[in-house]
């Protein structure tokens, strides 16, 4: 076990990657296979600017837990019957809401921390 100082000045260990939910952890075939979507459905959002996936260093797209669940949103829409251009709009718009619903309770409790 290193020093105690040592451990304590590392910046991020690879583990601590795995709680962050804006770490691109998954490739676009997994991403699917999680979303039971195909990597067209994918390619899709990032048309529509719904997600935008990071590149790994070979051009390959890495999808976020948290895009994930915007993506699986979406899917829910369009197995519904809502275009996919329509679902993506409808989920921003959702994302939107929540933020302002959360700004706006910090300034009613009084915490300006956004």
């Amino acid at each position: 076990m290193p020093p105690r100082s040592t451990r304590s000045t590392r910046r991020t260990r690879p583990v601590d990657l795995l709680n962050d939910e804006d770490y691109p952890a998954y490739t676009m075939g997994r991403a699917a296979e999680m979303l039971g979507a195909t990597p067209a459905f994918l390619r899709a959002l990032g048309e529509h600017r719904l997600i935008t996936p990071l590149r790994s260093e070979g051009g390959h797209r890495r999808y976020s837990r948290y895009q994930l669940r915007i993506a699986a949103r979406a899917r829910e829409l369009v197995d519904a019957g809502t275009p996919v251009e329509a679902a993506c709009r409808i989920v921003i718009l959702e994302d939107q809401l929540e933020e302002a619903q959360r700004i706006n309770e910090q300034l009613r409790t009084g915490d300006a921390a956004f």
